[in-house]
């Protein structure tokens, strides 16, 4: 499952592929689609408040054109992935604050929140996948694959 150190028992899926899993986007790996599908039929699927966040925001600027009403959009999209909402526990942010090697704070949020929920956070960003190579207590799986 990519640079995995050890099974969780939910998925944490990071914003883009979360976007891709409801687009239906190619640059998600086939087998990661079907570990997406499982994940959800054993309830294990969640999607951080940051991604709901990221999501307005990139419609609010323009930069990410959806269908319909952010609203809508995540509410459907929740309900069609089977995915529930990750808690944000406040050691999240804690512990983000003291990541120096992922400069995106976002970012670090999610993998703040993966590792305090005890989550694999799933994504195809570079710098979390690099960072997933050597931090202790952090599961992580490539989205591409």
């Amino acid at each position: 499952m990519g640079y995995q150190q050890g099974l969780t028992r939910t998925f944490l899926l990071d914003t883009h592929v979360w976007l891709w899993t409801v687009e239906g986007v190619r640059d998600l790996g086939r087998r990661t689609a079907r570990f997406i599908e499982r994940w959800a039929e054993q309830d294990a699927l969640r999607i951080s408040p940051l991604s709901v966040f990221e999501i307005a925001a990139l419609h609010a600027s323009g930069r990410l054109h959806l269908s319909k009403s952010p609203e809508h959009w995540i509410a459907l999209a929740l309900e069609n992935t089977g995915a529930r909402l990750a808690p944000l526990p406040m050691e999240a942010a804690l512990e983000a604050g003291a990541i120096g090697t992922v400069p995106d704070p976002i970012d670090r949020l999610l993998i703040g929140t993966a590792r305090q929920t005890d989550a694999t956070l799933v994504t195809a960003d570079r710098r979390i996948l690099e960072y997933g190579k050597s931090a202790y207590g952090f599961a992580v799986h490539d989205a591409r694959r």
